[in-house]
């Protein structure tokens, strides 16, 4: 092909020569028909562009760029243009022109990076290559090519030189090279190898080496080439074989050598007919155990560099990050991993399956070091897959899959395949550890084994097998678990998100009791990614993506970033959660977002979740309290909300966190409760709250519909799923009783054993806490549960607290559902047996159901208290009180009333809605009036109910109230083991009780005294509040108000009063023996002096409320203030009261600002509700008539004669006498009147005996004698002179000035005494002082009769009050007095005033008028007794408002002369003519004194 390069191409190369040279050598690379042909052409070419360049025609670098560009045509073209180069070299070598050869030498320079160095020094001339600079000197190079010539082509190698032919090694390569597939044995061939070597003197080792490399070739023929080699080392020495091969090995070895797969084969074969010994031939491969020890411990350091990374918080710049990136591609690109032998031979083992061979090597190696290798990994995936096939054809395929069966090895020596469990055991779960992580490499052998766990969970849990058998269930059970821990979990972590395995393996999972699911999330989570490299990189990355989403999450992307969480979980739970659990440990907002975002997550993800939450609760390091050790640590809180929030609105399950709970209650320790009481609300919709208000209340009083229509705070819905999710967890597993009764018993021990050395107010709230969960458990346990399981599992109420010592209120409050049940059980059964509809029947039924029910627990109640309870109440009313509940006492129709008119409205708003669908419109009304229907339904049944309950109550009331001993007494009883524990038990609780007192008095239940009762519960509430935790004071507060309500409506109108308590048994103020149900209206306390004791009721209240705001003590503060806002409505109701007490709340408003802040926000809130009140309080001379008309009253009593209206006059004047008593010295006086208080009462009880005699003053003379030795006895004396009175007496005794009966005095007694220690001797000496000079003062007085005891006390009072200066002289004693205490200031009980001392001549004035009223007086046991009562009565008054009082002195009585009636008139015209003028004096010092 001449001139194939025209010139035009070479004149215009820059224009379109050089293009049109490209394309020519394009088309002549591409024709490649004929490959000689077109090699020459391009030949052609090239030779014609390097001769222009030669002869100058083309520069060099011009010729170099297009050559550049042609290079990439052919693989060949490098050797192409060498060949050109060396033709040229020739021919400018001969020519004498020096520039053509320099155009030839920088030609060649400049296409130096186009052709290899090695290939031009094979092609050009020695001088030419100098000349280039390729090599140093032309003659060394020519010495040095000669030297190797030589050794290559003419030196023999010295060994065998003589008797090897190169005929017998041809013809023995033929012999084992022929088609083996016919008759031909090995030991044919033997015999002929045999004739070869001895024929041709072939060299026996030699010959070995060539059979092994022809095994090589044709891996396929084993059963030919193994029975050969093996008969074949007969002949030589054993090593022989071993020695070869190694030595085929180290030919392999170099750097880049790479040792061929078919003689791995080769050495696993020989190995596994165990021809060769793996010791000997492990030795002969590389790398050595150490290198490989030193690469495994390199990947750990490099792993654990990563995490450093990846947890440094790096703020560089985007360049330098893509600089390292950069870098570590490079790195990638060069390191190549070395050519491990000892692997590739292992693989080689796995693939034949001679796992025993394989075993020891990987044994050699560091764990998991072998199977980290991808090849290693699938060839052991694949022995698993064919030892285990037959097993899981039978049991492990699901149904409907038909799934690709797998054939078995050819190989007889591979493990023999799996036919039951057994098996497995013996070899598969054995290669599974080894493969540990790595089973991640094979997701489908994955399955295959959870399939198996399964099926074999199935057969395990199944029953029938002999024991034998069950003991090896066992041992393959534990096997399964630990194969789940060391090789399933590690593996679903290397895994990339693959969901379906994880379901898989929940799966077997669900079929494992919690508490071997979590130990075994306990150690993935906390050993098992510490293991490996390649689990502890994971393990970085997962918590490096996680803060990356975590950061991101919020309301608005909660979708997005949920799919993020679910795929990141589905590898790696126990890392993600563990991150977002600490997340919302820190940040409370972040709870919703996160619960909305897992609802991807797959139901082994739930599981690990619930498992992780209870490890976060448990951690040791977090403190459960704040710093200031008051309240509970906002973790604990954040976590808890977050537990009720994700297990209600997912099936996760519960047995673990609620035997965490149960846990740690039997530890003693309350602070978790709160788990459970978030659980529980959130799941059940069940609130426990003390901010309810009372129309909620009366919501939750009626039917269960009616509870979650107006019950709660917010309409939980759909709680349906969730609680009954939460039931089958309790009952599954056990825990509902135990739950309750763990809770009981430790709300006492908060107190006894957490409370030593916490602050009151965290244990306070710890109490309130395990007692709110109690409540509200047992309410969803009581909803929840049905009769036959509550019945099933709560034993009967001795054995709870006998055996289980719960606290009698809880004990009632878990059995009070299971009577409720039993009763409607029987009932309905009684109904269906005698079809009788009329309403007598229907009541008579449930009155036998009732008793039926309730008899075993009048016996069983009988052993909870000492037999002397039983004295004065009975069994069976202590059983009913405590088996009732508001749903059986009242329906509330208002409440009905307003859900059914909100759903009115709600269906009209329906109808107004234009844009609401037709379709949707129908529903919802359809739901509307369905509800409406389901309230009026269950208002119609609970109507019934209570009808029924009121007549069963009608027919048992007779029965109740025993008091046997005093009525008296009986109220104690009843407000000591029946109202005041169960008022504090809960808000329904309270009103409860409150309706129970008016429902009693209701009844006309005999003995049961309604004024005693109401007067015990308002009179000094100090010790009941400052005893309160903080809820039990709302609670308490609830009660008061309730029965506050009761009495501000009967004191509102006399219409009221008259009809609900005129004439009840409850108001007689005379009592007589017991079960004497006579008497008349003149008995009966009037209306207007009802209202004086509603009067003094409100100022013990208010001197209670002082003390407590006045004490500084925390609690004191804070209970009575929770308990002022809760009784707002109805107290304060008159004005100088609510003065008294807003001016305290004002100073604690100022003291409490800096110092609690807790307390000074409840004084502020209190103080501008009592404000908002103000309008409303009323002046004292409006609440009640502060001067009771006495004419009337002495013509009441002229006219009754004998148990006439005397006890209500001298009330009138008692409770009268009260209210105008100022409120600042009382307390002051307090201490100083103890003593002579003291003898007061005790001489005052002892009057009875004589008084019949018209009085014996040798006896009272004595009684004032012998003052210090009673003083010394207290409590024993008073009791021993109470069982003195006769029978009719006692119980009148609390309806004095402040009503308190005989254990009450008791009780204040208790608390002065507890001062008097305080004070020591110097104060009871003076005590003594002034007793004495007191008791010489009354001798002194004239005409006074024990009769007249309370009116002369009273008009007394009035003259003291005309004396302010004595007030303030007084006043000003008792202050230096309190100084000189030891420096000991006392805090007394509301500092208020006390009246002055009364004055001699208005008593004597009154003395004599009394005894002319008493000369009309028949001495009747009736007036006797009548007497006497009002001598108690006052004495009680005294005790309690504590005025120095002279003692009187009786034995003047004798000397009064008896004056005509007429004159007796007179004066007492006279002296009301005084009392309205102190009235006046006395209404003007009221009302400023209490400033």
């Amino acid at each position: 092909m001449a001139g194939a390069i025209p010139a035009e191409w070479i004149k215009n190369w820059e224009k379109g020569g050089k293009n049109e040279f490209l394309q020519l050598c394009r088309t002549l690379s591409e024709n490649k028909s004929h490959d000689n042909v077109g090699f020459r052409d391009i030949q052609q070419v090239l030779y014609e562009l390097a001769c222009h360049v030669v002869r100058g025609n083309l520069k060099h670098d011009q010729a170099s760029n297009v050559l550049g560009d042609v290079i990439e045509f052919r693989e060949d073209m490098p050797s192409i243009l060498a060949d050109v180069f060396c033709i040229l070299d020739i021919e400018t070598s001969c020519l004498e022109e020096k520039s053509k050869r320099d155009n030839f030498t920088q030609l060649v320079l400049a296409c130096l990076y186009l052709v290899s160095d090695t290939v031009l020094k094979e092609r050009l001339d020695p001088e030419t290559l100098e000349s280039l600079g390729l090599i140093k000197q032309s003659q060394q190079f020519n010495q040095k090519s000669v030297k190797i010539k030589t050794k290559l082509f003419y030196k023999q190698q010295k060994f065998n030189l003589l008797r090897e032919e190169n005929e017998g090694y041809a013809k023995l390569i033929a012999e084992l090279g022929q088609d083996l597939s016919g008759n031909i044995t090995s030991d044919l061939i033997l015999e002929n190898i045999k004739s070869l070597i001895g024929c041709f003197n072939l060299d026996p080792n030699r010959v070995l080496d060539i059979i092994l490399e022809v095994y090589e070739c044709r891996p396929e023929y084993d059963d030919f080439f193994v029975p050969l080699i093996e008969s074949y080392m007969y002949m030589c020495e054993p090593q022989t074989l071993c020695h070869i091969l190694g030595f085929k090995f180290k030919f392999y070895q170099d750097p880049s050598g790479e040792t061929p797969p078919s003689l791995y084969r080769v050495a696993a074969v020989l190995l596994q007919h165990n021809l060769i010994d793996l010791e000997d031939l492990y030795v002969h491969l590389l790398p050595g155990d150490n290198a490989i020890i030193e690469e495994h411990k390199r990947e750990i350091v490099e792993a654990k560099q990563i995490v450093r990374k990846l947890t440094m918080v790096v703020l560089s710049s985007e360049k330098t990050e893509e600089k390292e990136k950069e870098k570590e591609k490079e790195e990638e690109k060069t390191e190549k991993p070395p050519d491990n032998q000892k692997l590739g031979l292992l693989e080689a083992l796995l693939k034949i399956g001679d796992w025993q061979h394989a075993q020891s090597i990987m044994d050699q190696m560091p764990p998991f070091y072998a199977t980290s290798h991808k090849p290693i990994a699938i060839a052991l995936c694949q022995l698993v897959h064919v030892t285990i096939e037959p097993l899981y054809r039978r049991v492990g395929v699901p149904k409907g899959a038909k799934g690709s069966p797998i054939s078995s090895l050819p190989n007889k020596r591979a493990p023999k395949q799996a036919d039951s469990f057994e098996d497995l055991r013996k070899e598969v779960f054995n290669m599974l550890c080894y493969l540990g992580p790595h089973l991640s490499h094979d997701p489908i052998l994955f399955a295959k084994v959870v399939r198996l766990g399964k099926a074999f969970m199935k057969e395990f849990q199944s029953d029938g097998s002999k024991q034998e058998d069950k003991e090896k269930m066992e041992i393959l059970f534990s096997c399964l678990l630990s194969i789940t821990d060391q090789v399933l979990l590690p593996s679903l972590s290397l895994m990339d998100c693959n969901a379906c395995m994880s379901e898989e393996l929940w799966g077997m999972f669900k079929t494992f009791p919690y508490q071997y699911r979590y130990r075994l999330y306990g150690q993935w989570k906390n050993e098992t990614y510490n293991s490996h490299p390649l689990l502890v990189k994971v393990k970085a990355q997962t918590i490096d993506r996680a803060k990356y989403i975590m950061k991101r999450l919020t309301k608005e992307n909660v979708k997005p970033s949920g799919r993020q969480i679910g795929k990141l979980s589905h590898s790696n739970p126990t890392i993600l959660f563990d991150y977002i659990l600490s997340q919302i440990q820190k940040y409370d907002n972040l709870i919703t977002p996160v619960v909305d975002s897992l609802k991807y997550l797959t139901s082994l993800n739930y599981d690990v979740l619930a498992y992780c939450i209870i490890e976060a609760l448990a951690n040791p390091e977090k403190e459960r309290m704040k710093h200031d050790d008051t309240t509970i640590s906002s973790w604990l809180q954040s976590l808890a909300s977050f537990c009720g929030a994700v297990f209600r609105k997912y099936p996760i399950e519960l047995a673990g966190l609620l035997q965490y709970v149960a846990n740690q209650l039997k530890a003693g320790k309350s602070f978790d409760l709160l788990i459970l009481k978030e659980v529980v609300q959130k799941m059940a919709g069940i609130e426990i709250t003390e901010e309810m208000t009372m129309e909620q209340l009366e919501a939750m009083t009626g039917g269960e519909q009616l509870k979650a229509e107006g019950g709660y705070f917010g309409q939980i819905r759909n709680t349906k799923k969730s609680s009954q999710r939460l039931k089958d967890a309790l009952l599954d597993h056990d825990l509902a009783l135990p739950l309750c009764l763990l809770m009981a018993q430790q709300r006492n021990g908060v107190i006894f054993q957490e409370g030593g050395e916490k602050h009151l107010k965290l244990v306070g709230k710890l109490y309130d806490q395990c007692h709110d969960t109690l409540v509200q458990f047992g309410g969803f346990l009581a909803s929840n549960l049905s009769t036959e399981d509550y019945i099933k599992r709560v034993p009967s109420i001795d054995v709870l607290c006998n055996e289980f010592h719960t606290p009698h209120d809880a004990a009632f409050f878990l059995s009070r559902p299971m009577y409720a049940h039993h009763i409607s059980s029987k009932y309905d059964e009684l109904k269906k047996a005698e079809k009788g509809n009329k309403q007598q029947h229907k009541v008579h039924k449930y009155i036998t159901s009732c008793e039926l029910v309730m008899a075993p627990v009048h016996d069983a109640v009988i052993s909870l208290h000492l037999p002397k309870v039983w004295d004065d109440i009975s069994p069976q009313f202590y059983a009913t009180f405590w088996s009732l509940t508001m749903y059986d006492l009242a329906v509330p129709h208002s409440s009905y009333d307003r859900e059914v008119n909100k759903l009115k409205v709600q269906m009209k708003a329906i109808d107004d809605n234009q844009e609401m669908p037709p379709n949707k419109k129908k529903k919802e009304k359809e739901r509307c009036t369905a509800l409406q229907d389901k309230l009026l339904e269950e208002e119609k049944k609970q109507l019934e109910h209570v009808q029924r309950v009121l007549q069963r109550l009608k027919l048992e009331k007779d029965n109740w109230l025993l008091a046997k001993s005093t009525k008296n007494e009986t109220i104690t009883k009843f407000l000591q083991l029946c109202i005041f524990p169960r008022c504090i038990f809960s808000a329904i609780d309270a009103v409860y009780c409150a309706h129970f007192v008016e429902l009693v008095h209701q009844q006309k239940t005999p003995n049961f005294s309604t004024l005693l009762c109401y007067d015990r519960v308002f009179s000094d509430i100090i010790y009941t509040v400052a005893s309160c935790t903080e809820n039990e004071a709302s609670r308490y507060g609830r009660f008061l108000c309730c029965m506050l309500e009761t009495v501000t409506r009967w004191h509102s109108d006399r219409v009221i009063y008259e009809k609900e308590c005129g004439n009840y048994p409850g108001f007689l103020t005379i009592l007589r023996a017991t079960g004497f149900d006579g008497g008349n209206k003149a008995d009966q306390l009037d209306y207007e002096n009802f209202r004086h004791v509603v009067h003094k009721w409100h100022y013990k209240l208010t001197k209670a409320s002082v003390h407590c705001l006045e004490t500084g003590e925390y609690t004191h503060i804070r209970n009575i203030l929770i308990v002022l806002t809760k009784i707002l409505p109805w107290y304060p109701k008159v004005l100088n009261l609510g003065q008294a007490l807003e001016r305290r709340v004002h100073k604690i408003c100022q003291e409490e600002k800096e110092k609690r802040p807790d307390l000074y926000a409840l004084a502020m809130g209190y103080s501008g509700q009592l404000k908002s009140r103000k309008p409303f309080m009323i002046p004292e001379n409006e609440f009640h008539h502060k001067d009771p008309p006495a004419r009337n009253a002495v013509a009441a009593t002229v006219q009754n004669g004998p148990g006439g209206a005397g006890m209500p006059t001298s009330l009138t004047i008692n409770t009268a006498k009260l209210e105008e008593s100022p409120a600042e010295e009382t307390e002051k006086l307090k201490e100083k009147s103890q003593g002579a208080v003291k003898v007061i009462n005790k001489a005052v009880n002892t009057t009875p005996k004589v008084t019949t005699s018209n009085g014996n003053s040798a006896s009272n003379s004595k009684i004032i004698k012998e003052k210090d030795d009673k003083e010394k006895s207290g409590k024993e004396k008073d009791k021993e002179k109470k069982e003195k009175i006769p029978a009719a007496t006692p119980e009148m005794k609390a309806l004095g000035k402040d009503g308190k009966d005989k254990p009450k005095e008791e009780r204040v007694n208790k608390d002065d005494k507890a001062r008097e220690i305080k004070e020591k001797t110097p104060k009871s000496d003076k005590e003594k002082e002034k007793a004495k000079k007191e008791e010489k003062a009354s001798k002194e007085e004239k005409s006074k009769t024990v009769v007249t005891t309370v009116e002369s006390k009273s008009a007394a009072e009035k003259e003291r009050e005309k004396e302010p200066s004595r007030e303030k002289d007084v006043a000003k004693d008792m202050k230096s007095k309190e100084i000189t205490k030891g420096g000991e200031k006392i805090p007394v009980a509301g500092s208020l005033k006390s009246p002055v001392p009364r004055s001699e001549t208005s008593e004597s004035e009154r003395e004599q008028k009394r005894r002319k009223v008493d000369t009309h007086s028949s001495p009747s046991h009736s007036s006797t007794v009548k007497d006497n009562l009002n001598e108690l009565k006052d004495s009680s008054a005294k005790h309690y408002i504590n005025h120095t009082t002279p003692t009187l002195s009786k034995s003047k009585e004798r000397e009064v002369d008896k004056k005509d009636l007429d004159k007796s008139r007179e004066r007492s015209r006279e002296r009301e003519k005084k009392e309205e003028k102190d009235r006046k004096d006395r209404k003007r010092v009221g009302e400023t004194s209490v400033n």
